[in-house]
């Protein structure tokens, strides 16, 4: 998966309400750019290069996988959206909502529409104190200074008054603080992997991946199902009891709780589909003896999408073993899994239909997956 890029956002208002214009801008930034790490103190500072009412000033910490350029497109949507109107002849004027990408990382960026690092930022004591709550060590890439030493010799003598208001950090509306161990499950190609490493990212999660990447018999298993099913089945039951118990009896007290890809049940709803019926008896004996000592997630959440998604996301990721895969072994395996969560007593189980949802690539699906799971 790719890694987001590190953005520090700049804001200000001096029109209306100025402190919910701020709140409003947040919400929007998160909703619609990337997850939001940090957020400054708000402060009061007086305008600056004109006469004016005074300024509520914050900065804040982004993660995103948007290109700056794209960032800043967004950013003046957001204004657009919160009544900022930007006149043609480019004086310094009162708004309800200012908006700069002051950092992108480590980059530097020079377009017609945007300069990065902030070209001004340095000569703007509004910019670097709420900036030095959240970034005082980050260096700027053209000066080769960190942001507190930019502090310091910035010769602006403005007076700023902190505000004891805080702002809120809308990934808070997401609370996984009840659970200590969620677990994310669905078909071949559902996306679980991808949302248990999102999850994990955003919320300060331990996490746990399926090692199958590692078992030499899953491609021989999809060219001689079978015989290899039964090594196959036994080998993933070794390995998930293992890691399953290592890790969650690992504690790491930098996380706030643990998520993983997958389940251990899963070994029993595969097992049932390939193999054959004495096998599975054998397979089942061994399943419970083990099973009964692992510890079962107090979330389980199962991905449902349909077969014809399935095969689409499938063939995307393009795995060699995996593109024979036929759609009524996916069915099975659907069918496998409802049945099994019909009948559980012991977690709470959450079944999303992610059939029209790309949580991957679109925020919004994102976002509305964390609303279904955290509801």
């Amino acid at each position: 998966m790719l890694k987001p890029t590190i953005y520090h956002i700049a804001l200000g208002s001096n029109k209306d309400d100025k402190f919910k214009n701020l709140q409003l801008a947040v919400d929007a930034i998160y909703k619609d750019i990337g997850n939001i790490t940090l957020i400054s103190q708000v402060y009061k500072s007086p305008a600056f290069g004109f006469k004016s009412d005074d300024f509520f000033n914050c900065c804040l910490v982004l993660e995103s996988y948007l290109e700056a350029q794209k960032v800043l497109e967004t950013l003046l949507e957001i204004e657009n959206s919160l009544g900022r109107t930007r006149t043609k002849n480019n004086t310094y004027e009162a708004r309800t909502i200012d908006l700069d990408i002051v950092f992108a990382e480590g980059n530097i960026i020079n377009t017609k529409r945007l300069q990065v690092p902030h070209p001004e930022m340095s000569k703007r004591k509004f910019v670097l104190l709420p900036l030095n709550d959240v970034a005082s060590k980050i260096k700027h890439p053209k000066f080769n200074k960190e942001v507190s030493m930019l502090l310091e010799e910035c010769k602006d003598d403005s007076v700023l008054e902190p505000i004891k208001i805080w702002l809120k950090n809308p990934s808070k509306q997401h609370d996984f603080s009840k659970y200590n161990y969620i677990a994310i499950e669905g078909n071949i190609g559902a996306g679980k992997t991808s949302l248990a490493t999102k999850i994990s990212h955003d919320f300060n999660a331990k996490l746990i991946l399926e090692r199958f990447a590692d078992n030499p018999f899953l491609p021989k298993f999809y060219e001689d199902a079978n015989r290899y099913a039964f090594t196959l089945e036994m080998s993933f039951l070794a390995d998930r009891y293992q890691q399953i118990s290592d890790d969650l009896s690992q504690l790491d007290l930098f996380k706030d709780f643990i998520v993983s890809d997958y389940d251990v049940f899963k070994s029993m709803i595969f097992s049932k589909i390939t193999l054959n019926e004495d096998e599975f008896s054998l397979y089942r004996k061994l399943f419970y003896l083990m099973y009964k000592d692992i510890a079962k997630p107090e979330l389980y959440v199962y991905l449902y999408q349909n077969t014809e998604r399935l095969q689409k996301n499938i063939k995307k990721r393009g795995r060699d073993y995996e593109q024979n895969i036929a759609d009524d072994y996916l069915e099975k395996i659907n069918t496998g899994y409802l049945d099994f969560l019909k009948t559980q007593k012991d977690f709470n189980v959450k079944i999303i239909d992610v059939s029209d949802r790309d949580f991957v690539v679109n925020r919004a699906d994102y976002l509305w997956v964390l609303e279904e799971i955290c509801a």
